[in-house]
């Protein structure tokens, strides 16, 4: 039988990188407002924004640094209301806790995408909202831009697992007020840890650049109408989650992989996806008509199972066989089950659409990298993990 691959390695760094780095190390220039001009982590920004077509872009310490400094920036009252999907990372929610702020759960159905009547039922409560694309799941932008327009409310997109997916003909993180992206090391782009968030808006990156660590007049570095520093220069706190520069010179030379990246990624998942549809117990839902995925994983959803012991049973099974089946409802204190927020003040919400999802949805690693040998091992890791368990159960009663 052949071995499952190994689904944890990124890709190699580009070894463009290496040259960067040597200089650096070579300088011991790592601090990003050390040079006059051009450091490292001011051309990432540059070359984000024009990767992604906007006018700023603020490279930081996570995709977390960078939900929590939008969330600063669009200066909030304390104890505001921010929307967040219930099915999501916790890092969300705190960065809603950090930045002062209570998150409100909006229930999310089996195809990991908002429930809309959920959402439009609380959104007047709202100042703002937080748009998880959720392991690249994109929920109907166009309803909740529409619903958030006209109420005035802006619009943060949490697209750490959505570099490189469109909605529509747009670029995921490009729709709302602000886009935030990871490159923590299971992303599309790897640093290892590092973040970056992308606007249009002069006066709302200000604000965050300078709450990221732009301290004294180190925001004169930054691509931005000056204008707009000056207004906040000392007014607000410096929170210090910048990006250094090794960092910047790690993704660089990433960037003009990212279309290749999608591709493959794409490919990969859709043909995964045929197969495991063609099992009566796995289902992988559709996109929307208007996405066109990044995909980094797959998660599809445990068919007929009523119990969850024969939910366990499965990715017990399929780990048996190499590949590791992660049930986001059942995973001991997963961090995407919303129950297990804890910190969030207030009881834990009744979500039971969301709730019912988690316990029977379940998601595999499955990077762009991999070739079809190696995706043809999950596939007959998962279909005979469902056979041997399922169809025992059938077989039984049980």
């Amino acid at each position: 039988m052949a071995l499952a691959p190994n689904v944890y390695d990124a890709e190699p760094i580009p070894e463009a990188a290496r040259a960067e780095i040597d200089r650096l190390l070579q300088s011991g220039d790592l601090f990003r407002y050390t040079a006059a001009s051009d450091a490292p982590v001011t051309l990432l920004e540059q070359e984000f924004a024009a990767l992604m077509g906007t006018k700023y872009a603020l490279a930081v310490s996570s995709c977390s640094a960078a939900l929590f400094l939008s969330l600063c920036a669009l200066d909030l009252p304390r104890d505001a209301k921010v929307l967040i999907p219930a099915f999501t990372f916790a890092a969300v929610p705190s960065s809603v806790v950090h930045a002062n702020c209570q998150p409100v759960l909006v229930e999310v159905g089996e195809n990991y995408r908002i429930d809309m009547a959920d959402f439009e039922a609380k959104l007047p409560e709202a100042s703002a909202v937080i748009i998880s694309h959720m392991r690249g799941h994109t929920s109907d932008m166009d309803a909740i831009m529409a619903l958030c327009d006209a109420a005035g409310i802006p619009v943060i997109e949490d697209a750490a697992h959505s570099l490189g997916t469109v909605w529509g003909g747009r670029k995921v993180g490009t729709i709302g007020r602000v886009g935030c992206f990871s490159f923590q090391s299971y992303k599309l782009v790897n640093a290892g840890e590092g973040g970056i968030m992308i606007t249009d808006d002069a006066d709302l990156i200000a604000r965050a650049v300078i709450m990221s660590g732009a301290y004294e007049h180190n925001w004169k570095k930054h691509d931005v109408l000056q204008e707009a520093f000056a207004r906040w220069q000392n007014e607000l706190p410096l929170y210090n989650l910048r990006m250094q520069n090794l960092s910047a010179a790690v993704i660089r030379p990433q960037l003009p992989e990212v279309a290749r990246r999608v591709r493959d990624g794409r490919s990969n998942h859709d043909y995964v996806a045929a197969a495991l549809n063609s099992s009566p117990w796995l289902q992988v839902p559709d996109a929307l008509p208007q996405e066109e995925r990044a995909p980094d994983s797959i998660q599809f959803n445990l068919e007929g199972v009523a119990n969850d012991a024969d939910a366990r049973a499965f990715a017990e099974a399929a780990a048996a066989r190499g590949v590791k089946v992660q049930v986001f409802g059942l995973s001991t204190d997963n961090a995407r089950a919303f129950w297990n927020w804890r910190f969030i003040p207030g009881e834990t919400p009744d979500l039971p659409q969301t709730r019912a999802m988690l316990m029977r949805a379940c998601d595999v690693r499955l990077p762009a990298r991999l070739k079809q040998a190696e995706l043809d091992v999950i596939i007959d890791a998962l279909l005979g993990a469902a056979e041997d368990v399922m169809s025992e159960t059938r077989a039984y009663g049980t």
